[in-house]
């Protein structure tokens, strides 16, 4: 039986665990929350940092493969393991250059991937000597970005004051007309398998993903173009694991690659119950060298984010719960997170059916029957 460990125990982590109950697996989980979603489903719990060496290290160098929840570890640890033949997914190489935007935004102009166009500004006073060539511009943070934070859009010179002090990308604003998700499975043979693409739709204030539906309505010509940047980002990237590529589709049919995440990822939360493999069934393929999944569709889906409401803080409450779980083909995941603050991730609703009015009505529904207070 292969021993398996998770860098980092929150809700993706327990999705992952849930799904490894099909397989021949020990799983363990290094986190510094014993607390954490995922540490009651694990068969070890290790507390510690993620992004520590030694504690990274130490947990590692006992397992036949390691892999991560969040982008956040520490890849000398990483590195160190591979070396002494831990299997590591994705590979620290691989981690590295998606990790850093700065790093990111080069590997898509080297291998001629289209990204919005961009310069690089190493603090505050830099960015304001270039701003107004790039108005209105988009700043992301190089490293410790997450769920929304790290990102700030500046529309007019006077915004700068929302400017991040540190090294960071200034992207050249896009006239989106679309935001779209596409994840793609390596194999360590190098086959790829890709799940269908996504639509979401974020919320301006908190930049967290709203709601989202699969399949987006898009022209055949232009999704086929989405899926073949998709998997040229990922196998550019000459590493196993799951990626998770989102993508703009601009007002004049253009695709631009907005950034890449190296895990199993929000925008495929819906694949549990509408396709025939999940992302978190598929990464457990590809980390215990098993075939690749079927990622086909069982019916089209729509996905609702569930984030604490805004001036609640404290032990969550479910307002609405009951009445959601009456809907028919509704399906309702709560990441056993005790507290809740504004903003903060809580769960997810996957909503199924065959009509695509009727899911952005349903989800609409959802959003305003199910509330996250305290």
């Amino acid at each position: 039986m292969k021993k398996v460990g998770i860098l980092g125990g929150g809700q993706l982590g327990r999705m992952l665990l849930q799904e490894a109950a099909n397989y021949p697996v020990e799983t363990f989980v290094l986190e510094n929350d014993p607390e954490c979603p995922a540490a009651h489903l694990c068969h070890h719990f290790t507390k510690g940092d993620i992004k520590n060496f030694d504690d990274v290290y130490a947990f590692g160098k006992n397992l036949d493969a390691i892999t991560i929840e969040i982008e956040a570890v520490n890849v000398e640890a990483l590195e160190k393991l591979e070396a002494e033949g831990v299997k590591v997914f994705p590979k620290p190489a691989a981690l590295r250059i998606i990790k850093n935007k700065i790093i990111q935004k080069e590997f898509y102009k080297q291998h001629s991937i289209p990204s919005p166009a961009y310069t690089i500004v190493q603090n505050k006073q830099e960015l304001g000597i270039k701003l107004r060539d790039w108005l209105p511009a988009v700043q992301k943070l190089g490293e410790g970005g997450y769920d929304g934070r790290g990102v700030q859009v500046i529309q007019v010179a006077a915004d700068i004051v929302k400017g991040f002090d540190a090294p960071s990308v200034l992207e050249k604003k896009v006239d989106i007309h679309k935001e779209i998700a596409v994840i793609v499975a390596v194999n360590a043979k190098g086959e790829t398998a890709y799940f269908p693409p996504v639509e979401m739709v974020f919320d301006p204030f908190l930049n967290l993903l709203d709601y989202q539906v699969c399949p987006p309505d898009i022209e055949d010509k232009v999704l086929w173009k989405l899926e073949a940047i998709a998997l040229l980002v990922a196998r550019k990237l000459e590493s196993p694991g799951i990626f998770a590529v989102e993508l703009f589709i601009t007002r004049q049919g253009e695709v631009f690659v907005n950034e890449t995440a190296p895990r199993v990822h929000n925008s495929g939360h819906h694949t549990i119950e509408a396709h025939l493999c999940s992302q978190y069934d598929m990464l457990w393929r590809v980390l215990l060298d098993y075939p690749l999944g079927n990622t086909k569709a069982i019916l089209p889906s729509a996905l609702v984010n569930l984030v604490g409401e805004k001036d609640y803080s404290g032990a969550a409450i479910y307002e609405g719960l009951q009445e959601v779980l009456m809907m028919d083909n509704v399906y309702v995941h709560i990441y056993g997170k005790a507290q809740t603050k504004p903003g903060r991730k809580m769960g997810h609703v996957t909503i199924l059916g065959k009509d695509k009015h009727d899911l952005i009505h349903k989800s609409h529904l959802v959003k305003n029957t199910l509330k996250v207070i305290a």
